[in-house]
């Protein structure tokens, strides 16, 4: 009778894109791979960042880019959290110099910024996680921009019945968007005439609080007067 020998199975092990090891996180390479993809990301938009066209811009091999991230998205995410906590500790220092309307609107309506910021709108409607990221941080930045906002106001005497702060905050930011996105297109009618009008707003503003303030310091001296002479008169 003929012997048939058992067949053995080969198992080779498959690391799954969950368990391969990846590049250390504060790698100068890692990091090179984040500006280049940013580099394409701000020049081309984000179709053109694939896993060559990052490798390319940084002078590295394709192969780096899958060796410190597990995905594209995971480039992505991180493209856009290094920007968005850079953009959140410079707003947060800028204000902490700087609260009034007029340094606000300046940071609101950074073009470059709200260019960035849509070019990444437009890759969430095909990435859920990145989605989910942008919504995370705009939370985050919001509540940053709205306490510095209603502080401003509230240092202007205005009301916030008359003016919500979460109100001048949505249509200041809205209007800034829709600029840059006008922008990028070449269309650019109205716009010269918009940012006249919002300065010369702001300035009003601004006058106002600086009549307030004199009012105020004059009030506060005639009180001082009015103390001394009730003293010298006793």
């Amino acid at each position: 009778m003929l012997s048939i020998a058992p067949v053995v199975w080969q198992v080779v092990g498959v690391a799954s894109s969950e368990s391969r090891r990846l590049g250390a996180p504060d790698s100068k390479t890692r990091a090179r791979l984040i500006d280049a993809a940013e580099l394409l990301l701000r020049e081309e938009g984000y179709a053109a960042v694939t896993s060559r066209r990052v490798a390319a811009k940084a002078g590295l091999k394709p192969q780096l880019v899958h060796y410190y991230f597990r995905t594209m998205d995971d480039l992505y995410l991180e493209v856009f959290r290094r920007r968005a906590e850079a953009n959140l500790t410079r707003f947060e220092r800028a204000i902490a110099a700087d609260g009034s309307l007029r340094n606000l609107w300046r940071l609101n309506s950074d073009p470059h910024g709200a260019a960035f910021t849509m070019e990444f709108v437009a890759l969430a409607n095909h990435r859920k996680a990145i989605r989910a990221e942008i919504a995370r941080y705009a939370e985050r930045f919001r509540a940053a921009q709205l306490e510095a906002l209603r502080s401003a106001l509230s240092d202007r005497g205005i009301d916030e019945a008359q003016m919500p702060p979460i109100v001048a905050l949505l249509v200041m930011t809205g209007l800034s968007q829709v600029l840059a996105l006008e922008d990028e297109l070449g269309v650019t009618a109205g716009h010269d005439t918009t940012l006249d009008f919002i300065d010369r707003q702001i300035a009003e503003l601004e006058d106002t609080r600086k009549v307030s303030g004199n009012s105020s310091a004059k009030k506060r001296s005639e009180r001082r007067g009015a103390a001394l002479r009730s003293r010298g008169s006793q």
